[in-house]
């Protein structure tokens, strides 16, 4: 299987769904923010590994204690997915913290604080 077959796509979207739904539900570890999303699901081709890029939304304390928290409860995880989703090998799962969201967000403040401010100035001027 190819790294970017419909075949993979398609893995990768069902694992992502599953590992969001057994973070959220199934997994009782008080370390793990209640805002924490699975952003995206990399399965390698022979079904062995698989990255999960997490996205916590909380500060840099919350997001490193969510990560070890999953990084603590990963047999557990990788078990409930093995029963839920029916694949030849379950892969063995690494968690990786994705910031993108938090980035996108801290840049949209900054694009809205410039934007306000050359509102300012162009009010000030009529």
């Amino acid at each position: 299987m190819r790294k970017n077959s419909i075949k993979n796509i398609r893995i990768n979207s069902e694992v992502q769904r599953e590992l969001s739904n057994i973070i959220r539900t199934e997994v009782k570890d008080p370390r793990i923010h209640p805002m924490t999303s699975v952003v995206a699901v990399e399965v390698a081709p022979d079904l062995k590994y698989c990255k999960a890029y997490i996205s916590v939304l909380g500060n840099e304390e919350a997001a490193k204690e969510t990560l070890d928290g999953l990084k603590n409860a990963v047999g557990y995880i990788r078990r409930a997915l093995a029963k839920s989703i029916n694949l030849r090998n379950t892969p063995e799962i690494t968690f990786i913290l994705d910031q993108s969201i938090e980035y996108g967000v801290h840049m949209t403040r900054l694009i809205d604080d410039v934007v306000g401010k050359e509102e300012e100035a162009s009010d000030g001027e009529d």
